[in-house]
């Protein structure tokens, strides 16, 4: 198997039948860098090109699958960090929104190859599957989870917008998915199994096995096969709009940089860093069960 840089590949199952990609910035939580992201872009199209290869596992190494976008790397910060080559400024440091939204769809272009490679995917998520993390799970066939992990997206609580989480209406309902859209709120594995965002929530020490024998049991079918199928599968949701759906969400996120409440993140994050930033706006959504306790004046 080829080397990169921040994933790790490998096979395993039957006859080395299932290839594996592993997230492998277990140091930031798998945090999605620009350079991550295209040693991803590269594994997946050279394990599609591997017609022995039948089934594809992606994970996270260390404590997450992955906590999101990279948003604090060393050549700048914010929701456009993963640009690859497109100004997001100009001269005089006015942000560029189509610059912003060139770079943006340069991401969804890799998510979208995630989505309709010729091989039969298994998003294996732990502790985190946030923000970017949540976004590249979404694009795999199938979604399996520990119990514990935390799912979400907390970017949409003022940074922008959910580009692939536009697909949640197609897997859980509009309801549950305008809930989690408009309050950035984390669901656990366990009931993300409940509202099928993931196909199962196993406990995390059984996650690797489990996962291994899902994917093998897939793998029974030839790689072509299980392509045809997939492919065949796909269209169906391809007709209902899921390109062009998640082609505009990825527009609405780069406007999303110019919204009032973007303006304040981005002063937060200029004032003290992302920590900071975090803190201002998270005590806001403090308390996951608040539904559960109706408020009562006192006597």
């Amino acid at each position: 198997m080829p080397d990169y840089d921040f994933v790790l590949t490998d096979r395993t199952g039957t006859d080395d039948r299932v290839g594996v990609i592993t997230l492998n910035r277990p140091e930031k939580l798998n945090a999605l860098s620009q350079e991550l992201l295209y040693d991803f872009n590269d594994a997946l199209h050279d394990m599609e090109a591997d017609d022995s290869i039948r089934v594809i596992i992606v994970k996270g190494a260390g404590r997450a699958f992955s906590a999101g976008y990279d948003l604090t790397p060393s050549g700048g910060r914010g929701a456009d960090a993963v640009v690859r080559r497109f100004r997001t400024a100009d001269s005089k440091g006015r942000r560029l929104v189509m610059g912003i939204r060139t770079g943006m769809q340069q991401i969804t272009d890799i998510h979208m190859y995630f989505w309709n490679m010729a091989k039969v995917t298994i998003a294996q998520v732990h502790g985190y599957a946030i923000a970017g993390g949540c976004e590249v799970a979404m694009m795999a066939d199938l979604v399996v989870a520990a119990e514990d992990t935390q799912l979400g997206h907390p970017g949409c609580r003022g940074l922008g917008t959910s580009r692939t989480g536009v697909i949640w209406p197609l897997v859980i309902g509009m309801r549950k998915a305008k809930e989690l859209y408009y309050t950035g709120e984390n669901i656990t594995g366990s009931e993300a199994e409940k509202i099928g965002m993931v196909n199962y929530a196993w406990p995390k020490d059984e996650l690797e096995d489990r996962t291994v024998a899902f994917a093998d049991r897939l793998a029974n079918m030839t790689a072509d096969h299980l392509a045809m199928l997939k492919l065949n599968m796909n269209r169906f949701y391809e007709n209902m709009g899921i390109y062009s759906s998640v082609r505009s969400s990825t527009d609405m996120d780069a406007a999303g940089q110019s919204t009032g409440s973007s303006y304040e993140w981005q002063d937060h994050m200029r004032e003290g860093g992302l920590k900071h930033a975090i803190a201002w706006r998270d005590p806001m959504y403090v308390g996951n069960d608040w539904y559960k306790y109706p408020t009562k004046k006192e006597e």
